[in-house]
């Protein structure tokens, strides 16, 4: 079975400045591993295209499942993330892209 392709994304805040990187096959798979750092309010731009991934994430502690390593501790932090919708960029360079677009938007 082929290995699924990794993709670059960049974690916004709503300035639509860059505050950090993540990386998965999916936008569902950075918005996670976001959401595992404690941040709730997710923008993830997708690098090579123009797309804004909007997630409400949270974690919460568990107990670790029966069949982890004995190294792991009793109580581990389980991500849960909402997709909440799609943008799309007006240009490359996110400085000179309307403010507008990098508010979180309001599910319904």
């Amino acid at each position: 079975m082929a290995a699924r392709e990794k993709k670059n994304f960049g974690l916004l805040n709503e300035n639509g400045e860059e505050i950090g990187n993540f990386t998965g096959a999916q936008p569902r798979d950075a918005a996670l591993k976001a959401a595992s750092k404690g941040i709730t309010s997710i923008i993830l731009r997708e690098k090579g295209t123009k797309r804004l991934h909007f997630f409400k994430g949270t974690r919460k502690q568990v107990p670790k499942p029966a069949n982890s390593p004995a190294w792991l501790p009793e109580k581990i932090w389980k991500a849960n993330v909402e997709k909440v919708g799609v943008r799309h960029l007006q240009y490359n360079e996110l400085a000179r892209n309307p403010k507008e677009l990098f508010k979180f938007p309001v599910k319904s």
